[in-house]
């Protein structure tokens, strides 16, 4: 089928040239939202500067050695494994400690400038970098130096 539903609405993709992988993200995003799977675990994503963010990822429990966090083809991944606990019998277990991977589609400009994790948030640190030939600049008008008049 050539036509995408995205939240009831179909997109004809043969329209778009090149956006597959938009459409497979929006598609992708949509799925997990309506299943539940893009809860955990918790993040929030905050403005520092302005060409400044932060995610910051509640991981209460994980370790920096259950953690991995990748940059590849514009997607962001943080994954978390835990350890087993060996030798551990609870009497209850409320802290959840289970595995997950979740990841953000990020931009060509965007640069990751790392990670720390402190008191159980993992934070990933990064900004916006446009290349200066990418910037909006404004043109002035006339500054060719000549004015061509074609209705003279």
């Amino acid at each position: 089928m050539t036509k995408s539903a995205i939240k009831g609405m179909h997109v004809p993709r043969s329209l778009f040239l090149g956006f597959e992988h938009l459409f497979d993200d929006l598609e992708r995003i949509h799925g997990a939202g309506r299943s539940g799977t893009d809860n955990y675990p918790p993040h929030n994503i905050v403005k520092t500067g302005t060409e400044t963010f932060a995610i910051e990822l509640a991981v209460a429990g994980f370790s920096m050695s259950e953690l991995d966090v990748t940059v590849s083809d514009g997607i962001l991944a943080v994954k978390g494994d835990p350890l087993d606990s060996i030798g551990r019998e609870y009497i209850h277990k409320g802290i959840s400690s289970r595995k997950f991977e979740k990841s953000f589609r990020i931009s060509e400009f965007v640069v990751i400038d790392g990670a720390d994790l402190k008191d159980g948030m993992l934070v990933v640190n990064s900004r916006v970098e446009v290349p200066e030939e990418r910037r909006s600049r404004k043109i002035e008008i006339g500054s060719t130096g000549t004015s061509v008049r074609p209705y003279a």
